[in-house]
């Protein structure tokens, strides 16, 4: 991308950090290849490939990116050109791995970006010849906590995906199918401001008992109950998602009644989000009023994921996680109940820590919207 979402000095902070985190883990040198940490670290966006590009940082090393000649002028658009980073670049025919090495230095261990493929892990240890493992507990430190900027960039996503889900009743109505559905919602995330579609989940009546149920050519029948989550990335790539449940006429009364429950455990688990409380105890308390309702069997999943460049990072709102909660974190709070052949419901905002609680990002209506 040509123009940075941020000033270069928070791309400098950020390298900062991660090579002083580096220090507190023990590690001799960090690498990092395309993915979400690279986007977050210098800018750089993108997949892997078979062509080897990769940032080495760490205690002691001058940040390095090693990039094939073909996609020089791509990273030199990025913080990489606008921090003067150093780069090495290669051709095809020449080793990658060795210029790894030269920026890395003499190294015992070695953390890589879990988004880093066994393609390129396995040359880069045999040629190091030293101790890989997984830098994520040292990249992820940086990426939980997000900044005023950050918060800025989530809450615009929030916002354009709450625009999306309030033009829903245009386009959901009986006779329709979920696919024609979800491309006319496509059309509108981007058209409220996105930048790209990242995914559209329309799961009407059976359907949405699947909670990772994308769409089909079903058409939605009167009664059904609809399953709607969606999101995308903004132009500064940082990411919505935002789950409301719909029912096409009148519901089933039995229905409204859990999915009445499932606003309060979704507003419970909300409630209960605050620095000083563990990801677990927030998963807890939306899971106990669905138990209270006898409908603990009905959820399938945790209660939520971290959130930023990427659309699933930690913390991960879950049973057992006992990572204790920062203000700054930004995460989805979003329980569901789901019954085998006959319908699912969720109901899904992005929050974001604040000193005494949290800010809900999405306020688009959570009970049950006829349509």
């Amino acid at each position: 991308m040509s123009t940075l979402p941020f000033d270069s000095s928070v791309y400098a902070a950020r390298l900062d950090r991660a090579s002083a985190l580096a220090a507190e883990a023990g590690l001799d040198a960090v690498i990092v290849g395309p993915g979400p940490d690279l986007q977050y670290l210098v800018g750089v966006e993108g997949d892997t490939i078979e062509r080897l590009t990769a940032l080495v940082l760490g205690p002691g090393i001058a940040p390095t990116v090693i990039v094939p000649r073909m996609e020089l002028a791509k990273v030199r658009s990025t913080a990489v050109g606008s921090l003067g980073l150093a780069l090495s670049d290669w051709v095809d025919g020449e080793n990658p791995y060795d210029l790894v090495a030269a920026a890395a230095g003499t190294v015992a261990r070695v953390g890589v970006s879990d988004a880093l493929p066994a393609l390129h892990v396995i040359p880069i240890g045999e040629r190091l010849g030293a101790r890989l493992e997984l830098a994520t507990p040292v990249l992820r430190e940086g990426r939980m906590i997000k900044d005023a900027a950050e918060i800025a960039e989530l809450r615009r996503a929030g916002q354009a995906i709450d625009a999306v889900h309030r033009r829903v009743p245009e386009w959901l109505r009986a006779g329709r199918t979920e696919r024609e559905v979800a491309a006319d919602i496509a059309q509108a995330i981007v058209a409220e401001g996105h930048r790209t579609v990242e995914f559209v989940i329309v799961g009407s009546g059976p359907n949405g008992a699947d909670p990772h149920h994308e769409v089909s050519d079903r058409v939605i029948e009167d009664g059904d109950i609809v399953v709607v989550d969606i999101g995308g990335a903004v132009p500064s790539g940082y990411n919505s998602d935002s789950t409301r449940t719909y029912v096409v006429g009148t519901p089933d009364p039995a229905a409204a009644a859990r999915i009445a429950v499932l606003v309060r455990a979704q507003q419970a688990a909300v409630d209960a989000a605050r620095p000083g409380a563990t990801a677990s105890e927030v998963d807890a308390a939306a899971r106990q009023v669905l138990a209270d309702a006898d409908l603990a069997d009905a959820f399938l999943h945790r209660t939520g994921h971290g959130i930023g460049v990427s659309v699933h990072e930690e913390p991960y709102i879950a049973p057992g996680n006992d990572l204790v909660l920062r203000e700054g974190m930004a995460f989805s709070i979003e329980p569901g109940i789901y019954f085998a052949g006959s319908w699912g419901a969720r109901i899904e905002d992005i929050v974001v820590l604040t000193a005494d609680g949290c800010e809900r990002l999405n306020v688009a209506e959570h009970a049950l919207r006829s349509v």
